[in-house]
């Protein structure tokens, strides 16, 4: 029973429902765990000796980066799955869910580039770590492109989820790069400094926060999604009739 009751959910009919069922708790949790997020580090948290207040976007931008990359690695792996496996839903997911990384990669480069101007006295300097967020922006871009141009599914399939694959290493050396509280008060400041519990409190909110809200954007997307890929279907055709 177990089984059956899971296999339904992982068809888009089943999960068309839940993911409705879903988004109202995690909008909910989504909007609490950023408000004490921010709070903790807007209000809380010591300030940078060196940077002052303008160090208080980090609280912003490494949990939008952290959100960023796991956005990445789950589309290339739902990519890969739907691909490899020919699962629908994988396959769908992956399509909500690149427009939702891409917009958190760029949130991850707009707060890098205002925290950037006043610490190195540029909008845009090209550090490893911007180079590698740009580069995953391009990804998911070439990514939604693929799937615009490509009336083939199957070869849609195919190529994004192998151009994803690409980025793979260039996450993994990002997130690696990111581990460091020197890394991300950079500059010619650039000091160690120890992480009060307050600055990781608020920045794991923070990530928590963001991270629900990206739930909440690709639920939302997926559903769209379902509807106008499945509007051939029975079921679709039985709901827009019971809507009219």
């Amino acid at each position: 029973m177990e089984n059956q009751a899971w296999s339904r959910y992982c068809s888009p009919q089943g999960f068309y429902p839940l993911a409705l069922a879903l988004i109202p708790w995690l909008a909910l949790s989504a909007l609490v765990a950023c408000a004490a997020g921010l709070f903790l580090g807007l209000f809380i948290a010591p300030v940078d000796p060196h940077q002052r207040e303008i160090s208080r976007i980090v609280f912003i931008h490494v949990p939008a980066s952290w959100v960023s990359m796991l956005l990445y690695l789950a589309t290339t792996a739902t990519a890969t799955i739907g691909w490899a496996y020919n699962v629908r839903l994988a396959v769908l997911a992956a399509q909500a869910l690149a427009p939702t990384g891409l917009l958190f990669a760029f949130l991850v480069l707009w707060t890098g580039c205002l925290w950037g101007k006043p610490i190195w006295g540029d909008w845009w300097v090209w550090d490893l770590r911007t180079q590698l967020e740009l580069a995953q922006a391009f990804l998911f871009i070439g990514f939604i492109v693929l799937h615009m141009v490509l009336e083939n599914q199957q070869r849609a399939n195919k190529a994004g989820a192998i151009l994803l694959q690409a980025g793979v290493l260039g996450v993994v050396v990002n997130f690696t790069a990111e581990q460091s509280w020197t890394a991300w008060h950079q500059g010619k400041h650039a000091v160690p400094v120890d992480v009060s519990y307050s600055e990781w409190a608020s920045l794991l909110l923070m990530s928590l926060g963001l991270l629900l809200y990206g739930g909440v954007a690709v639920l939302l997307r997926l559903r769209c999604v379902i509807l106008e890929r499945e509007r051939q279907s029975d079921w679709v055709a039985r709901r827009g009739r019971l809507l009219q």
